[in-house]
């Protein structure tokens, strides 16, 4: 499998690194705008390989797309990155003619590969990046809620450990579906497990709420610490995606999609689990909301209708 990551900042390079390191691809390819960059970063890699044990190729260019021709999956990483006070949604001017640009030049060269975007605001460059190409819905799929997921993984762990039960994320079965956004993402607290109990029994409501609110800031609070927004997570994050599609593997995680009357709603790319194979996502996992949970589903997806109006002038 050939791969191809789009920006070679500390996302995109991350992704190349965590793909290169899973060892599921043939080939990597990092490319950027900025001379020298992506391929100093290609080859610090490189010469990790002999240590780490892989055989990937990992390789850097500058601006030259026909170096990424015929990728299996191109992963969009491109456009500028929050800084502490900014809200994603406020990276969607100018992000917008970044993606479209970006998923313009990459299609020409790779046809049929799969795009997997990163960059924000997520929700609407996934619709902006499907809209603008015509591509089916199955080859636009956006990353956010497999990081989100993370992210309610790690804060339900902390507070099991408190309250004392011991677990490590991995040991939480937890999803976030909605809008990658400080205010609109949905923590499902009613299906979250600790290897099959559900937190319901083991956590307070109080102590519940205090997580929901921690995941929904996660990134915020990652780009106050480090005065930019987070790269490690993410980039494994979209990794994991590529590996579901590489392996073929079938797995079930929340991504931000297009639907077409699942979940009610149309016309629009928000979080909601899906199966993700070799052709990308396969199909849309229902799950039955109920209660808060469906309203603020509902509130999310209005959210998303409203940035989507951002984008007119970027779809002309």
């Amino acid at each position: 499998m050939k791969v191809t990551v789009v920006g070679a900042g500390n996302v995109g390079a991350t992704v190349a690194n965590v793909v290169a390191l899973k060892k599921f691809a043939s080939e990597v390819v990092l490319i950027d705008i900025k001379e020298g960059v992506s391929e100093g970063k290609a080859m610090d890699m490189m010469q990790c390989s002999h240590a780490l044990g892989f055989d990937t190729t990992v390789k850097g260019v500058t601006n030259d797309y026909a170096a990424t021709a015929n990728s299996d999956v191109i992963v969009v990483t491109s456009g500028l990155p929050r800084k502490p006070g900014m809200t994603r949604e406020e990276l969607v001017g100018v992000n917008a003619k970044i993606v479209k640009s970006v998923v313009e030049q990459a299609l020409k060269h790779s046809p049929n590969a799969i795009f997997i975007i990163i960059s924000n605001p997520m929700d609407a460059m996934t619709y902006l990046a499907l809209k603008s190409t015509g591509l089916p819905r199955n080859r636009v799929i956006g990353m956010g809620g497999m990081l989100d997921s993370s992210r309610f993984r790690y804060y339900l762990a902390e507070a099991l450990n408190k309250a004392g039960h011991p677990a490590t994320p991995t040991d939480v079965d937890g999803m976030v579906i909605g809008g990658h956004n400080d205010k609109t993402m949905v923590p499902l607290v009613s299906i979250a497990t600790l290897r099959g109990i559900p937190v319901t029994q083991l956590l307070s409501k109080e102590v519940l709420a205090d997580v929901v609110q921690k995941t929904k800031v996660g990134g915020a609070t990652l780009t106050g610490l480090l005065g930019t927004s987070a790269w490690y997570a993410p980039g494994a994050s979209a990794a994991t995606l590529v590996e579901a599609i590489a392996l073929d593997s079938k797995k079930v995680i929340p991504c931000c999609v297009y639907l077409e009357g699942e979940y009610g709603e149309k016309e629009l790319c928000v979080g909601v689990p899906i199966v993700l194979g070799k052709d990308g996502f396969e199909k849309v996992v229902d799950v039955k909301l109920e209660g808060e949970e469906k309203a603020k589903f509902d509130e999310s997806v209005e959210a998303a209708r409203a940035v989507n109006a951002q984008l007119a002038d970027a779809l002309k």
